[in-house]
C-alpha cells in the first residue's frame, strides 16, 4: 500500500495548495472514448466543461470527435473536427448571483479540424505514448464580430505507471507551437492517480499547470475514460 499511498499524497496536497493567475484553483471536467468498429477503426469522442473556479465561473466548452485509423498495434492516426466556446473573461464570484452558464452568449466560437498521429512503446513497466497533432482553427471574436484562422502544431509526450493491476500514474508534458506570430503558444505539465474500473473503463484525478507567455493557470482534472469495443463478436 506503502507504493500506492505516497504518490498519491503528494499529488493531493499539489492539488491543494495550487492557485490560478486569480488565485483561484479551476477545474477540467473531461469523457474521453475510443469506440471500437472494426479492427482497423475507432471513432474518437470526447467533452470537456473547463470552469476558471471548481465548480462554477464557466470558462469554456470543448466537444471533439474524430475516426481513428489503427495502423499497426503501436501507431494510429487520426481526423477529426472539434467545436470550442469559450468565455474568456474572469468574473470574481459573489455569493449573492449564482453562477449561469451560458454557450450562446460567449465572446469565442471556435470551430477546428486536426490531424494527428499517435505512437507507444513500453520500456519497462513505463508506457510512453508520443502524440504529434496539426490544427486548423477557425475563430469568431462574436464582441468584435470578427473571424479569422490560425494554425499550430502540438506535441504531447506522456508516461504511464502501472501501481498495481487496478492502480497506476499517468504523466505527461504537451507543447503548443504556434505557426504564426509568436512560435511559442502555451505548455501543459500534468499529474494524475488513476484506478481502473473495468477493463475497458478507467477514473483519472490530477493537476495541471498550463503556462502560457503572459499567465499561468492552475487546474484540477476529473477524467473519465471509456474504449468499448463494439466490434461484432464472431
Amino acid at each position: 500500500m506503502k507504493k500506492i499511498a505516497v504518490p498519491l499524497c503528494l499529488l493531493f496536497g499539489m492539488v491543494i495548495n495550487a492557485q490560478t493567475g486569480e488565485e483561484e484553483l479551476g477545474a477540467w471536467y473531461m469523457y474521453f472514448g475510443m469506440n471500437r468498429i472494426s479492427d482497423k477503426l475507432s471513432i474518437h469522442t470526447e467533452a470537456q466543461f473547463r470552469y476558471y473556479e471548481t465548480t462554477s465561473n464557466f470558462n469554456q466548452l470543448l466537444l471533439r470527435t474524430g475516426l481513428n485509423y489503427h495502423i499497426t498495434k503501436n501507431a494510429i492516426v487520426t481526423g477529426g473536427y472539434a467545436y470550442i466556446d469559450t468565455d474568456p473573461t474572469f468574473v470574481e464570484s459573489q455569493p449573492s448571483i449564482a453562477p449561469v452558464m451560458n454557450f450562446t452568449v460567449n465572446t469565442v466560437l471556435e470551430h477546428r479540424l486536426f490531424q494527428q498521429l499517435i505512437l507507444t512503446n513500453k520500456v519497462g513497466e513505463f508506457l510512453f505514448e508520443h502524440r504529434y497533432r496539426l490544427e486548423q482553427r477557425f475563430l469568431e471574436n462574436r464582441d468584435l464580430d470578427d473571424s479569422f484562422t490560425e494554425h499550430r502544431a502540438r506535441y504531447r509526450l506522456q508516461v504511464t505507471l502501472p501501481l498495481t493491476n487496478t492502480f497506476f500514474l499517468n504523466f505527461y508534458d504537451e507543447v503548443f507551437i504556434n505557426l504564426q506570430d509568436d512560435i511559442f503558444g502555451q505548455n501543459r505539465l500534468y499529474l494524475a492517480g488513476g484506478i481502473h474500473l473495468t477493463e475497458n473503463s478507467n477514473l483519472q484525478i490530477g493537476y495541471l499547470k498550463n503556462h502560457f507567455n503572459n499567465a499561468v493557470f492552475d487546474r484540477i482534472q476529473i477524467g473519465f475514460f471509456f474504449n468499448p469495443d463494439l466490434r461484432k463478436k464472431k
